[in-house]
């Protein structure tokens, strides 16, 4: 869907305030409750990134609001099930089930024993997507380096063709262990405004960049339907779970929306490791 978009204000944050990170968290859960009703309308992503909110925009889930609303109106009324809110305990089992932990995931950093887990969505043509991935990952390096925190990666491919030609280049290079390696040097070539476009030729230029040893595989793998079948797959799913806007994160049992600064990770980060000792 290349028509309808996230927007955002001056300041990173999204312009309508609907889409709090509580209400995504709670949409999320109302999949379990509605199945297929979870499907949120998406608005135009505009502004630049360059000023980040310095508001904390997290929540944890288990204090979330009571409600819980589908995005079908009409979808509570088909499902008794809907009438009862979910406790908090099962808001926040649900979003702790998210994380998939399988070893030897190319889209994943860290251990996959590891007591955080965070789950990144995001296009590679979000100007906030880059400013996360090329500012605020590196300063979360030590935390997967000593353990603390497992990073998954998922495609949400909502800014048309070249998003999903972002996302399949990055996905060919996983498949020879490159994955982290063009994510950021895509990040860097892009400019951290609009929606730059991504072409085969620029794809093709990461991957040498980054030094990909096997270009014609690389080619294959990029150009496969399978690829991209895995690209719509994520993307897919992303918007059944409610998540409409990039980048979406769910740290542990808590969602953290936009380009936050990297301290209010580091707050969620050592909350939910607590929680899990």
């Amino acid at each position: 869907m290349t028509d309808d978009k996230p927007e955002h204000d001056q300041a990173g944050q999204k312009a309508d305030n609907s889409a709090t990170p509580w209400k995504i968290a709670t949409a999320i859960l109302a999949v379990l409750v509605v199945a297929g009703a979870a499907v949120f309308s998406q608005r135009s992503q505009t502004g630049s990134p360059q000023t980040v909110p310095a508001a904390t925009v997290t929540v944890t889930v288990s204090g979330a609001g009571e409600s819980l609303m589908p995005a079908d109106p009409g979808a509570a009324a088909e499902s008794p099930a809907a009438d009862a809110a979910p406790t908090p305990g099962s808001r926040e089992e649900f979003l702790l089930s998210l994380a998939r932990r399988q070893e030897g995931d190319p889209l994943a950093k860290g251990r996959v024993d590891a007591p955080v887990v965070m789950t990144e969505w995001a296009d590679y043509r979000c100007p906030f997507c880059s400013v996360f991935g090329e500012e605020t990952l590196p300063q979360l390096q030590p935390l997967i380096d000593d353990g603390t925190l497992r990073v998954e990666f998922r495609d949400l491919a909502i800014f048309g063709d070249e998003s999903v030609n972002a996302a399949a280049g990055a996905r060919a290079a996983g498949n020879q262990g490159l994955f982290w390696e063009f994510q950021l040097a895509l990040y860097k070539e892009l400019p951290n405004n609009g929606h730059p476009p991504v072409s085969d030729d620029l794809v093709v230029k990461i991957a040498r960049q980054v030094g990909v040893s096997d270009m014609a595989r690389f080619e294959a793998d990029y150009r496969s339907e399978e690829t991209r079948a895995l690209v719509t797959k994520d993307t897919e799913e992303a918007k059944q779970l409610g998540v409409n806007s990039t980048p979406t994160f769910v740290v542990g049992s808590q969602v953290v929306q936009g380009a936050q600064p990297v301290d209010v990770f580091q707050k969620v980060i050592a909350e939910e490791k607590d929680k899990a000792a």
